[in-house]
């Protein structure tokens, strides 16, 4: 399920607000569909999940299936690529069980990824019905949003939503708030903003290496390696002395060598005199 630049999980924008979307079915069934694929036609191994998906939505049918046995069936309709009955599953079970929102937001992020953005937004907006707080369905709203083009709509929302966490005491979900409001109006070519945000994030929170760090991605990408380099040695003094291989690695990946924390310095250790050993 690929996702456009300004929301790909795997970077860190993003990550240094949220560990992701929280979908555990998608995360524990990949390995499965690595099975199909090269694969000329079934393999054993898939016609044995495939006997497995029949067994268990018998056990579906007649309710006699335990939550464990739903959630596997939920991965494997996932994994071999019948996503339409994982919609139709997660359909029922998102409705049976409204107090585990992450069924919700599978099944919205599965009508995404089957081009059903109207349906996916319509599964997010009764997220955020239930719960306005929730970071990882304000997230999904903004990408759908933009997907769509209707960025601006996006900025507003999640301007309002920081609004919210940080009146009339500042809340610890702000920090995610206006991390992902700085990543949309970066990618929406209000660079200005963006960095505005993040100044006033990390006056917010002083301690936290995030809003730096988000300010440092944003120099780079804008092409300011100077301003990029001071904003990362500004991160590291916040946790002088300690190793933080999150920040060696964008320091790599820059070509920044001088900020990465040296490693220590072997110690050396005297040489034991020679034991004396008797003569034979």
């Amino acid at each position: 399920m690929p996702m456009p630049l300004a929301f790909a999980r795997p970077k860190l924008w993003l990550g240094l607000a949220m560990a992701g979307l929280g979908a555990a079915c998608l995360a524990g069934g990949w390995w499965l569909g690595q099975l199909q694929s090269g694969a000329a036609g079934p393999s054993p191994k898939q016609q044995a999940l495939e006997r497995q998906v029949a067994s268990l939505q018998q056990r579906l049918d007649g309710g006699d299936a335990s939550a464990a046995e739903q959630q596997r069936l939920l991965e494997l309709l996932i994994a071999l690529n019948r996503k339409p009955e994982a919609i139709t599953l997660l359909e029922r079970l998102a409705d049976q069980h409204p107090e585990r929102p992450g069924l919700r937001l599978v099944l919205a992020e599965l009508r995404r990824d089957q081009n059903d953005r109207p349906g996916a937004e319509r599964e997010v907006r009764q997220l955020l019905n239930q719960d306005p707080n929730n970071l990882e369905a304000l997230q999904l709203q903004a990408l759908l949003q933009v997907e769509t083009g209707r960025g601006l709509l996006a900025i507003s929302q999640l301007q309002a939503a920081l609004d919210r966490a940080s009146k009339p005491q500042l809340q610890p979900r702000a920090l995610a708030i206006g991390l992902l409001l700085a990543n949309v109006l970066q990618r929406q070519g209000q660079g200005g903003q963006a960095e505005a945000v993040l100044v006033r994030l990390g006056s917010a929170f002083p301690k936290d290496q995030r809003p730096i760090l988000a300010k440092a991605l944003l120099l780079q990408e804008r092409g300011d390696h100077r301003g990029a380099q001071a904003a990362l040695a500004q991160a590291r003094s916040l946790t002088p002395g300690v190793e933080d291989h999150r920040l060696d690695a964008i320091a790599a990946a820059w070509g920044l060598e001088s900020l990465r924390e040296p490693s220590p310095k072997p110690t050396l250790r005297r040489a034991s005199p020679p034991v004396a050993r008797p003569t034979p």
